[in-house]
Formats: C-alpha cells, sequence, structure tokens
C-alpha cells in the first residue's frame, strides 16, 4: 500500500534543480533551521540548495539526489514515496516528483 496526502497548505517550491549523482562532492553549511533538523544548506555542483545529512559521506553524496520542491497547491493528491525528517519525496496527479514539507499535507484513504 502507498501513502497518499492531500496538500493543505500551498507549497511554492525553490526551483527545479538536476540530479546529482552518488558521489558528487558536497559542500554543508549549518544545519538549516529548528523546524528542519537534519537538513543543511549545501552547494553541489554550483548550486546552492539543501540537504539531508544522512545523504552525505566524507563531503560526497552516498546516493543519488535531486533537491526540487514540488509545488503544489491546497487540495492536490500526491504519493509518497520517502519521509526524510519533517519532508516527505513524493509524486503529483500530473506525474512530477519532488519534495514537500511534512506539515503541508495530511493523510488520505
Amino acid at each position: 500500500m502507498k501513502l497518499k496526502v492531500q496538500v493543505i497548505e500551498d507549497h511554492p517550491g525553490e526551483g527545479r534543480f538536476p540530479t546529482f549523482l552518488k558521489g558528487t562532492a558536497v559542500t554543508l553549511a549549518a544545519e538549516d533551521d529548528a523546524d528542519f533538523r537534519h537538513w543543511y544548506a549545501c552547494n553541489m555542483q554550483g548550486y546552492d540548495t539543501y540537504i539531508p545529512g544522512a545523504f552525505v559521506s566524507d563531503g560526497k553524496l552516498n546516493r543519488d539526489y535531486n533537491p526540487t520542491e514540488l509545488v503544489q497547491i491546497t487540495g492536490d493528491v500526491l504519493e509518497v514515496t520517502e519521509i526524510v525528517h519533517a519532508w516527505l519525496f513524493a509524486t503529483n496527479e500530473s506525474g512530477e516528483t519532488g519534495w514537500i514539507p511534512a506539515v503541508s499535507v495530511i493523510s488520505v484513504v
């Protein structure tokens, strides 16, 4: 069974990013803030974005990673494929994938 959620708060996203491959060098900054613990501001191949600390080992990605956030409006239904430190990686009904904060959705049956 797959987790379906409905967006309860618009999420504007922060632009589209390429998928960075395992082994890509990552420069981490400080942990972002108390609301999103274990997420860090970072730079990868000239892109400033955010990453869960667990995705980085010895200054490199330990898995493929795309930091794109889904742009969603209230009422949209998403299928969640991964949950990482209060963020969900999901697919919308148009087939787009990306991250959305868990506080922006509720579970649906």
